[in-house]
């Protein structure tokens, strides 16, 4: 569990903080909400990207290498892989984390915007006014004491969405992409995904389609995708579970619908993804306002 994210590690074994509730969404996804006092904090280059929203208090909060400056409630602190950072705690306050593996970032980005995921750029935020993202956040604080994974996947969806619609965190780099698919080639390769979920899907057939080697094909798509075709397939058919647990059908037909061997295949798959099982997705679904 939240194998990537040192910021929690570090919260966790170095500071006096007190961890109120843990969400963990899998595919490189988790949440956190936390209080902390009199304290001092110091993350070196930690892995995964951490979004951070202040709950209560806050005031007493300064970052050091930044000239000292002061959080509030409702402020926003994005800190992102790599990106080392100092901080001192005078007051109480609490605060919601997502935390989210580079790789799922990128896959998030390049899905919900349909671009090459090399393109994401995040920059640091401390305690910047963005209402609508700490809005997302807050939803995902609610979500966490609820220990609701089916609303805290809304929120980071969401979370996600406003991070880069915003023009001051979503903007893009511009670079000559070397490698990696052209535009028309990835499109062809999700749409082929898409139409083939409920059959064996192999690396061999993916690269027919692009006309690549297996190598080159399973380089290319991760450089473009942000994750390994095996993954995307995986979550795909994930996504899919999801949409069709809404319905009435049996659990077993939509494991074959989505490509999965077996009820019991699919269950174990889904689990491993999302940390619950399609039974209790599904009852999440249906006890949902």
């Amino acid at each position: 569990m939240l194998r990537t994210a040192t910021v929690f590690d570090s919260l966790s074994s170095s500071s006096r903080a007190e961890r109120l509730t843990t969400l963990d969404l899998g595919e490189g996804r988790a949440s956190a909400i936390w209080r902390n006092s009199h304290d001092q904090m110091r993350y070196e280059r930690p892995d995964g990207h951490t979004f951070s929203c202040y709950l209560r208090g806050g005031d007493g909060t300064r970052r050091l290498d930044a000239g000292s400056i002061a959080g509030w409630p409702g402020a926003l602190c994005i800190m992102p892989q790599g990106a080392s950072s100092e901080w001192e705690i005078t007051d109480q306050f609490e605060f919601v984390h997502l935390y989210v593996a580079d790789g799922e970032l990128r896959r998030l980005y390049s899905e919900t915007f349909d671009r090459d995921a090399r393109l994401m750029i995040l920059p640091e935020a401390t305690f910047a006014a963005a209402p609508h993202l700490a809005e997302a956040l807050g939803l995902l604080a609610d979500a966490a004491y609820a220990d609701n994974r089916l609303l805290a996947e809304q929120a980071i969806i969401s979370a996600v969405t406003r991070l880069f619609a915003d023009p001051r965190y979503g903007g893009e780099r511009r670079p000559v992409l070397r490698g990696g698919l052209a535009p028309v080639l990835r499109r062809r390769l999700i749409d082929y995904i898409e139409a083939h979920l409920e059959k064996v899907i192999t690396l061999k057939d993916l690269a027919a389609v692009a006309d690549l080697s297996e190598f080159h094909l399973q380089r290319m798509f991760r450089q473009t995708c942000g994750v390994t075709p095996h993954d995307f397939i995986l979550n795909r058919r994930i996504n899919r579970a999801r949409r069709l647990l809404a319905g009435g059908d049996p659990i077993a037909q939509i494991a074959a619908a989505c490509g999965f061997s077996s009820q019991s295949h699919l269950t174990r798959m889904f689990r491993a993804v999302t940390g619950t099982t399609p039974s209790a997705y599904r009852q999440a679904v249906r006890d949902l306002p």
